[in-house]
């Protein structure tokens, strides 16, 4: 059984009473003909060098962009600086470099497919969309001066409606993370255990209940998939999505919740382990 930090006692937040299955049907067919329309990126290639995957997986053989850039010559570093948006920005003489997700050198796809093709670089998400962004990790749960763009509100209308109906009281972020046919996402936490006052607030929906979303908190544990299609998870326990032969998705959307929300959930939780008693 995996050793879940977890949720009100539980492994997660079951959620699915908050969305019709025939609503999440309904998404799924917006956002699959969507994602036709949209410019999608990678995400994922440095969570090793940040430090954030699991100790266990951090030799399995699949490697991280960063690590990669760290042992290129002059001249290669030279041809990853070519391919960015604005090459006279990248000062390849800075005493420390740093690519990709939260730096200032975010990678375009002319350079994820080149790190992928020449170096075999190992991108877990292959499908990325932010339908509302956030600049910085620490700002995804705050709403303050965001919005839906143009883009995704025309492309995902019945998307956001469903997202903007749930029990945020502000949202920060909601990105659509898509896994391609025999890719997996390795395990990793997004906040370390005892550097944060609670839970981070979050509602994960997986239209199709297929995506393989798993908690695994130890090597020697099996991994506790979530077979739920909306999920609240804790993001300090590791979390990661198991290969399958086709491609899979979800929508994480962070933020703050309704405050009576949560005592709902609590209270859910209770009568849970009390069997019903009151």
């Amino acid at each position: 059984m995996t050793r879940a930090i977890g949720i009100f006692g539980a492994p997660f937040v079951d959620l699915e009473h908050l969305v019709e299955a025939s609503r999440l049907d309904e998404i799924d067919r917006e956002i699959t003909r969507g994602l036709l329309e949209v410019e999608t990126t990678y995400t994922g290639g440095t969570l090793k060098w940040m430090g954030v995957v699991a100790p266990w997986s951090m030799d399995d053989g699949y490697l991280d962009a960063m690590h990669a850039i760290e042992r290129m010559s002059r001249g290669e570093l030279e041809e990853l600086a070519a391919l960015a948006d604005d090459p006279e920005a990248i000062d390849l003489d800075a005493e420390k470099l740093a690519f990709g997700d939260e730096t200032e050198a975010p990678f375009n796809r002319a350079q994820e497919r080149w790190l992928s093709l020449r170096h075999g670089v190992y991108f877990p998400w292959k499908v990325c969309y932010h339908l509302l962004d956030n600049v910085r990790w620490e700002d995804k749960h705050s709403g303050a001066g965001k919005a839906f763009g143009e883009q995704a509100r025309r492309v995902f209308p019945r998307t956001i409606e469903l997202i903007e109906s749930l029990p945020f009281v502000e949202i920060g972020r909601v990105v659509l993370f898509g896994v391609e046919a025999n890719d997996h996402a390795p395990l990793h936490r997004d906040t370390e255990p005892g550097k944060a006052l609670g839970v981070a607030q979050s509602i994960s929906i997986d239209p199709r209940g297929n995506k393989g979303f798993y908690l695994q908190n130890a090597p020697d544990d099996e991994p506790l998939v979530v077979d739920k299609r909306v999920y609240w998870f804790n993001d300090m326990d590791y979390h990661g999505v198991l290969p399958a032969p086709f491609f899979r998705y979800s929508v994480r959307i962070d933020g703050v919740f309704d405050p009576a929300f949560v005592r709902s959930m609590e209270g859910r939780a209770r009568s849970r382990r009390s069997g019903g008693r009151r």
